[in-house]
């Protein structure tokens, strides 16, 4: 057999190769919602998985940005709990008051967002340990501000976000407001990370950060930026779950770990220099389809909580061990 013949007959499975088993994973995990309840295959069941998934695919995305340049982003959780607590404490039960709540809810997450990129670029903290304290502290700012429960009500005209779906749209006859927003954010991500220097930029960081510093790039803004995207993806996260579900002390809870997983699931590597937008919304759809099916089969939270742990290390020992072969 000549060269270019074994070429061409294992061009296959080189190709299979390429493709990340989170696209295949999450064919069968809907395959499976299909099975189990067959209305999931509609437009309008497309549509709600879709929209379940929203939150965290934006999450996700901007955890994107931090993790390829080496770093990580724990504050993600809190800083979606204080966006819905902090909204429904600002609003106040006055409609009126409902884009002043938001806009400052926004500034906020930059402001965390920037004190964090600072952190880690001037101060040489590392991002998990600056990220860490964060969390905790955002956490506790939110709870001391609303008096350690859910205080305020969030008025129609924020919860649209979460809740309201246009019907009568061609092809898809309905469309969640909640997936124009996903689609919108993910749209913009793809065309910064893929599409102008900086993401390019970010990987060179994540790659080699001395090199990256050596060669003229402005590693500090670089990282600086990355946070600043991942802190405003937090807070769009939190004005979807509050429209969907209204304020409550835990809604942000354990996003960050999956945004991580979801990451991991996508390609994204852990140490730095590697990642797609594509990969990421497919690993954080990949999540959801599993929760989904472990919520039909009827698993209890804290046995899907010991599910999720377990993919998060079967994935990083994935991407480690991938790493490995392909050197």
């Amino acid at each position: 057999m000549t060269a270019i013949g074994s070429a061409a007959r294992f061009a296959p499975v080189r190709l299979l190769g390429r493709i990340h088993p989170s696209y295949a994973a999450l064919l069968v995990l809907l395959i499976a919602i299909a099975f189990l309840t067959p209305n999931f295959l509609s437009p309008l069941g497309v549509m709600a998985f879709l929209r379940r998934g929203a939150s965290l695919a934006i999450v996700s995305v901007g955890q994107l940005f931090v993790l390829s340049m080496g770093g990580f982003d724990l504050s993600v959780g809190s800083l979606i709990t204080l966006a819905v607590m902090g909204s429904a404490l600002m609003i106040n039960n006055d409609p009126a008051l409902t884009w002043h709540a938001i806009a400052l809810v926004y500034l906020m997450g930059i402001g965390s967002g920037l004190f964090l990129g600072l952190v880690v670029s001037y101060l040489k903290v590392p991002s998990i340990i600056a990220s860490l304290g964060a969390l905790l502290s955002i956490k506790g700012v939110a709870l001391a501000w609303s008096g350690g429960s859910p205080q305020g009500y969030l008025p129609d005209n924020f919860r649209q976000f979460g809740r309201v779906t246009y019907h009568d749209v061609p092809i898809i006859q309905v469309l969640p407001m909640s997936v124009v927003v996903l689609a919108v954010f993910v749209a913009i991500c793809a065309w910064l990370f893929h599409g102008t220097t900086f993401g390019r930029l970010a990987l060179i960081v994540g790659d080699n950060p001395r090199a990256a510093d050596l060669a003229g790039v402005r590693v500090r803004l670089v990282r600086i930026v990355g946070f600043l995207v991942s802190a405003v993806s937090a807070v769009t996260a939190g004005i979807l779950l509050g429209g969907f579900a209204g304020p409550a002390q835990d809604v942000g809870d354990g996003f960050e770990l999956q945004a991580i997983a979801a990451n991991v699931l996508g390609g994204t590597q852990l140490l730095g220099g590697r990642g797609s937008v594509a990969g990421v919304v497919a690993g954080s759809l990949t999540l959801t389809a599993l929760f989904t099916v472990l919520n039909l089969i009827g698993l209890p939270k804290p046995l899907r909580d010991a599910v999720q742990g377990g993919i998060l290390i079967a994935a990083v020992a994935y991407s480690v061990r991938r790493q490995g072969w392909e050197k």
